[in-house]
């Protein structure tokens, strides 16, 4: 199922903001050097992502999935100099691009990369050491994710997942992703410490306020 229509999702990208155009480098060279280039997020999400930082103005970002590291350089662009993103990635395929490119970036410095297991790090991490937490990595893990990313945030704090809608899998899980995603929507809109909204934006994204 197609959530958005593509030529709507052509549209939507037309008319958003520039990014920094060394993404369009990034973005060539993902689609060049990995098998899965449809993980990145594209320019409405980056837009997305940049402009939620630049509202919740936070100091510090957890992302859990770096790829090849375009959601990243999005919200770093947002960051003030001496804000800073955590970025978790098990890959080092993905990871040795996100780090040529990170280098690359004048935002770039704004940048930690972590290698290996996000779950491992996240829980090396202290409480409430977050203000904006981005979710974008296997399936399987986002419910685990979601309880250490609400130990991580502020009050206040702002937590981001993708691919909430999973191609619309989610109104019929078969596959163990699908039950993964929809048992994590449920679970986030039955928690009292967050107020959420579910937006149907590219594969679905869902805003999260930590209470």
């Amino acid at each position: 199922m197609k959530i958005v229509d593509p030529a709507i999702e052509a549209y939507a990208a037309e008319l958003a903001s520039p990014l920094p155009p060394l993404l369009d480098e990034l973005a060539e060279v993902t689609r060049e050097r990995t098998t899965a280039p449809q993980m990145m997020v594209g320019r409405v999400e980056g837009n997305l992502l940049r402009l939620l930082v630049r509202l919740v103005r936070p100091r510090r970002v957890l992302e859990i999935g770096t790829f090849t590291g375009y959601s990243a350089l999005c919200m770093a662009s947002a960051l003030p100099d001496d804000g800073r993103i955590v970025t978790c990635e098990i890959s080092d395929a993905h990871a040795d691009i996100a780090a040529e490119f990170f280098a690359k970036s004048p935002d770039g410095h704004k940048i930690e990369l972590r290698r290996g297991r996000a779950l491992d790090t996240l829980r090396e991490l202290p409480d409430a050491s977050f203000e904006l937490v981005f979710v974008d990595a296997d399936k399987e893990s986002y419910e685990a994710y979601y309880e250490e990313s609400i130990r991580l945030l502020v009050s206040g704090g702002l937590l981001v997942a993708d691919n909430t809608l999973w191609s619309g899998r989610v109104l019929d899980p078969k596959a163990e992703s699908d039950r993964a995603i929809a048992a994590f929507n449920r679970r986030v809109a039955a928690d009292p410490r967050v107020e959420q909204v579910l937006l149907t934006v590219r594969d679905g994204i869902l805003l999260a306020r930590k209470i």
